[in-house]
C-alpha cells in the first residue's frame, strides 16, 4: 500500500517514525478522517476547515494546507483500488523534537505528516445496534481532534465487551457524544443532539445531518439531553464520516420502542443518500 508521509509517497513498510516525534510521545498532534463517493472528496472544505481549527488550538504551524487534496488523489491513484469510496486518515504531529521535553522546541516548523487511502466496505447497520453509556472522563477539549484517544478506546472497547456497537458519553447528567460518533435523539418528530462546545466534536456529518433535516422541514433542537429524561424519546441514532447514519435500537437492557429503526432516523438516512446521490455537494 502506498501513503504519504512526509513529502513522499512511499510503500507502508518504507514509513519510519522516529521515537522522539512528539506524536509518539505525548500525543503531540492531530488527525482527521475524510470519505469519499463516487471517488470525490464529500465535504473536503468542511474537513479541511476543521483540520485547521484543530492545529491553530494545537499551535501547530503547518504551512502545507494548499497541497492536501491533490495529494489524496495522487495517493488513490497511486494504489489503484477498486472502487471509488475511500476512507482517508490524515495525521499531522508537531514533528520530532530531541532532547524529550514537554514544551515545544524552537523549531517548531517541520512537523510530521502521515496520510494513508482505505476502500470502505460497506457493512449494513441499519438493522440499528446497542449502546451503553459511559460516565465521561476525557479532558475539557474534546472539540479538538487530537490523537490522543485513550480514553475513546477505552469506552469503545467497553461497548465491544457489552455486545455493543458505541459507547455514549454522560457529563453531569447531559449525554454528550459517541466514542467516535455523534449522538442524536428524537420526539415527536422532531430531532435533538447535544450543541456545539468545547465537549464535543463538530462532526462533519452532524452538519450535514443539520443541513438535511432542515431541508426536510425535520426541526432540529441543539440543545442538551437529559439522562434522566432518556425515556422521553421515541428513537435514538449517531453518526458518522465512514458509518453515516446508524439507528440505536437498544441502550443497555433496554430495547427502543419495538426493536427497529424509527421511521424518522430512517427517513433523515433516505434524505442523507438522496443528498450524497445528487452530488450538489461536488
Amino acid at each position: 500500500m502506498i501513503v504519504f508521509f512526509n513529502d513522499k509517497f512511499l510503500e507502508l513498510e518504507e514509513v519510519k517514525i522516529s521515537p522522539f516525534d512528539r506524536g509518539f510521545q505525548y500525543a503531540d498532534g492531530v488527525y482527521e478522517v475524510i470519505r469519499t463517493y463516487f471517488g470525490k472528496l464529500f465535504r473536503f472544505q468542511d474537513h479541511l476547515e476543521r483540520l485547521k481549527n484543530s492545529l491553530d488550538a494545537l499551535k501547530i504551524n503547518y504551512p502545507k494546507m494548499d497541497i492536501l487534496e491533490s495529494t489524496i488523489y495522487e495517493i488513490i491513484k497511486k494504489n489503484n483500488f477498486i472502487g471509488d469510496n475511500f476512507s482517508v486518515y490524515i495525521q499531522i504531529t508537531r514533528g520530532v523534537s530531541y532532547p524529550r521535553k514537554h514544551s515545544f522546541p524552537k523549531d517548531n516548523t517541520n512537523p510530521t505528516t502521515f496520510i494513508s487511502v482505505t476502500p470502505i466496505e460497506k457493512i449494513s447497520k441499519q438493522k440499528g445496534i446497542k449502546i451503553i453509556f459511559e460516565n465521561d472522563f476525557r479532558w475539557q477539549r474534546c472539540d479538538i481532534k487530537s490523537i490522543s484517544l485513550l480514553a475513546s478506546v477505552l469506552a469503545n472497547q467497553h461497548a465491544v465487551e457489552e455486545g455493543a456497537g458505541e459507547a455514549i458519553w454522560i457529563r453531569d447528567g447531559y449525554l454528550l457524544e459517541g466514542s467516535h460518533t455523534n449522538f442524536w435523539a428524537v420526539k415527536n418528530g422532531e430531532v435533538w443532539t447535544a450543541p456545539l462546545s468545547n465537549l464535543i466534536l463538530p462532526g462533519v456529518s452532524r452538519k450535514v445531518i443539520i443541513e438535511v433535516c432542515n431541508n426536510s422541514g425535520i426541526k432540529v433542537h441543539e440543545e442538551p439531553i437529559k439522562q434522566n429524561e432518556i425515556n422521553l424519546y421515541d428513537e435514538f441514532f449517531v453518526s458518522g464520516t465512514t458509518s453515516e447514519i446508524i439507528p440505536v435500537t437498544q441502550i443497555n437492557d433496554d430495547i427502543i420502542g419495538d426493536g427497529k429503526p424509527g421511521e424518522i432516523t430512517k427517513n433523515i438516512h433516505a434524505e442523507f443518500n438522496k443528498y450524497v446521490q445528487s452530488k450538489t455537494w461536488m
